[in-house]
């Protein structure tokens, strides 16, 4: 089945990593945040990923545009915040090697290649960690960058939908 004979809709933004590992947890308390303060925008859905697996394929591969934030290793300082977007997208997530998630994104992301299923619009704001350990709150400078990383996610969908969405 290719693209044209598959409908696409609307913008997921997907919150990437496990909530009990400090920073690792940056995607998901984002996303969430975002979600609380817009939870019925027309055509965004909002999704918590969680460390991933397989079952969100089909959700990857139905978005027309798909935002993704994770924790990344941008070989930072921590708290940079990093935007990815398409071929850009593809390279880090080719670089990036290691994941502690059940599925690597670029898994997920082969998987809609390989079916020509792939989101039009794709980015990745990555987040760079301080701690990967056990705990359930960022970093203090992680912390701070998740206002960057929610006004990011902000400009992508005003970009390419032209929607407007609230941050704070």
């Amino acid at each position: 089945m290719s693209d044209q004979d598959h409908p696409k809709s609307g913008t997921l933004v997907l919150g990437v990593g496990n909530t009990i590992l400090t920073d690792e947890g940056v995607g998901p308390w984002v996303v969430n945040g975002l979600y609380e303060l817009n939870p019925e925008v027309p055509g965004i859905t909002w999704m918590d990923g969680g460390t991933l697996s397989f079952s969100i394929a089909a959700f990857v591969e139905d978005a027309e545009q798909l935002i993704v934030v994770d924790a990344t290793n941008l070989k930072a300082e921590p708290g940079t915040v990093q935007v990815f977007e398409d071929a850009d997208m593809d390279r880090i997530l080719g670089q990036h090697g290691r994941s502690v998630h059940e599925v690597g994104l670029m898994d997920l992301m082969n998987m809609a290649r390989f079916a020509d299923l792939m989101p039009r619009r794709r980015a990745l704001v990555g987040i760079q960690p301080e701690i990967v350990d056990w705990g359930t709150a960022p970093s203090p400078r992680v912390a701070l960058a998740m206002p960057e990383a929610a006004r990011a996610v902000a400009a992508l969908i005003k970009a390419w939908t032209g929607q407007h969405i609230r941050v704070s």
